[in-house]
């Protein structure tokens, strides 16, 4: 018997339009809430051109494209989510619309429905009390791009029923990633660990024990890593780690968390890394 087989995705942009395809991949059925018929184009084009790039390569056949996209159906309005099994919210990183959202959906779906937030820095535990019922409340946590990256953490909040977190195990087994349940806690796991890395890379580059290139050269050849650290600050966006690393040292006043001073600076710069091209390794003289 297929786990949840009607998801709902709460945000079309670039995590619930990677959520949504990797699920309808799955062969689930899949239904996106957005805000505007408008943002709900723009998310079907962009997993379009997703999934036309994997035809190009040869890793899908055009059948399986359609098949993909046949699967996914769009909504503007909560009322078009009542007949979902499960709930993943993916909406920007603001407690207040996430709680707001959260409460509004849990309105409508069934109360067996179980309800999930993608965020990667605000507490699912906090995020639960927006939840009647908050023991079918818990946390996904996919990386970018969800269709790429394998590991999904499954975040138990205080209130999570334990056999809501066996399910949904089992369903991210089932859509071809590799579960880890975790703790809620600030950064839960692979966050908690890369934030203070990342911060002490950036003080490293700041201190001028290197130039970015060779600072990237040298994890990526001394650590074996597949991205250097820069490089990899410029994909997640600098402002994205700020916000994570900022919420984290809020949460816990661990000084590991604290963002370094040259990260606010390019953040006020406007030097946000690949999403502008102003970052680290990309116009990273311009950066400085």
């Amino acid at each position: 018997m297929t786990v949840y087989p009607h998801v709902a995705v709460l945000g079309f942009g670039t995590m619930g339009g990677g959520i949504a395809q990797v699920v309808a991949q799955s062969g689930r059925q899949v239904t996106v809430l957005e805000a505007s018929q408008e943002r709900l184009e723009a998310g079907l084009a962009a997993m379009s051109d997703f999934l036309d790039g994997g035809v190009r390569r040869g890793k899908l056949a055009d059948a399986q494209r359609a098949d993909v996209l046949a699967r996914v159906q769009g909504t503007t309005e909560v009322a078009g989510l009542t007949d979902t099994d499960l709930v993943i919210e993916a909406v920007t990183e603001r407690p207040d619309v996430k709680r707001a959202l959260l409460s509004e959906v849990a309105d409508v779906v069934r109360e067996d429905a179980v309800i999930v937030t993608n965020t990667s820095a605000l507490s699912v535990t906090g995020l639960a009390t927006a939840v009647p019922h908050s023991g079918r409340f818990a946390g996904l946590h996919f990386f970018n791009p969800a269709p790429l990256m394998r590991v999904v953490e499954v975040v138990r909040a205080l209130q999570t029923g334990p056999e809501v977190v066996r399910r949904l195990t089992a369903f991210t087994t089932d859509i071809g990633k590799d579960p880890v349940v975790v703790k809620d806690r600030p950064g839960f796991l692979v966050n908690r660990l890369l934030m203070p890395y990342l911060n002490d890379v950036i003080q490293a580059y700041d201190d001028e024990l290197a130039d970015a290139e060779d600072i990237d050269t040298a994890v990526r050849l001394g650590l074996g890593h597949r991205l250097g650290p820069l490089e990899l600050l410029d994909l997640i966006g600098l402002d994205v780690h700020r916000h994570a690393t900022l919420s984290a040292y809020e949460a816990t006043l661990d000084p590991r968390f604290a963002p370094p001073p040259l990260l606010a600076q390019m953040v006020a710069a406007g030097h946000l890394g690949t999403k502008n091209g102003q970052g680290f390794r990309t116009s990273s003289k311009e950066a400085r």
